[in-house]
């Protein structure tokens, strides 16, 4: 019965998800806008290297204070850091704001095919990434799994074309303005899918 052994882990991952640790929503969102804030400030300031320099410090500071706050460090923000810091260093190192530039390009093909692999092999890996954020049974799990893959390889299609056809004025406020509200809108639009694949107690408990 691979079908309902593979409902059981995923919401046998969520139920342990929900034991662990949370945050104060307002406290989250200022965890996750703060180093791309920051980043946009430093710009007007001290030009695309020193904004990038600010960033790379904000990210680890940002995993410092989650991990305080959880005892545990997300595995999105952790990934996001790693990524800032890798093409950061590398942009300082070659002296060449291009690698800054294709971070997020770097960043959401990561994201969106590992959330492909794992469907291909049968493993949702949007609950992790999410963080337990979401209660909706294993098949909702799975389209909106379909949904963020497709969703991160545009954003990643996007910012190719963003910085390689605009100024870097124009693609730091795209960086700052445009991916977030996107995202957003995104993730308001899978509203009715959450809604309609809500997993119940119950439910968990006939799959367990």
């Amino acid at each position: 019965m691979p079908q309902r052994e593979n409902a059981s882990m995923i919401d046998g991952q969520g139920a342990a998800l929900e034991k662990r640790r949370t945050i104060n929503p307002i406290l989250k969102l200022v965890l996750e806008l703060g180093p791309l804030a920051l980043f946009f400030i430093a710009y007007s300031r001290l030009g695309l290297f020193g904004a990038t320099g600010v960033m790379m410090v904000s990210v680890v500071v940002t995993l410092g204070v989650s991990y305080a706050l959880l005892r545990r460090i997300p595995i999105m923000p952790l990934v996001t850091a790693i990524i800032v810091v890798i093409f950061g260093s590398l942009t300082f190192f070659f002296h060449d704001e291009t690698f800054i530039k294709m971070k997020p390009t770097a960043l959401y093909l990561l994201f969106g095919g590992a959330l492909l692999g794992g469907l291909a092999f049968d493993r949702p890996l949007l609950p992790i990434l999410f963080d337990g954020a979401l209660n909706v049974t294993p098949e909702g799990w799975r389209k909106l799994t379909w949904r963020w893959a497709f969703f991160f390889v545009a954003l990643a299609l996007l910012n190719e074309i963003v910085w390689r056809t605009q100024t870097t004025s124009f693609w730091v406020g795209f960086k700052t303005f445009g991916i977030m509200p996107l995202t957003i809108l995104f993730a308001l639009a899978q509203a009715p899918l959450v809604v309609r694949y809500e997993a119940k107690d119950d439910e968990r408990n006939e799959a367990l």
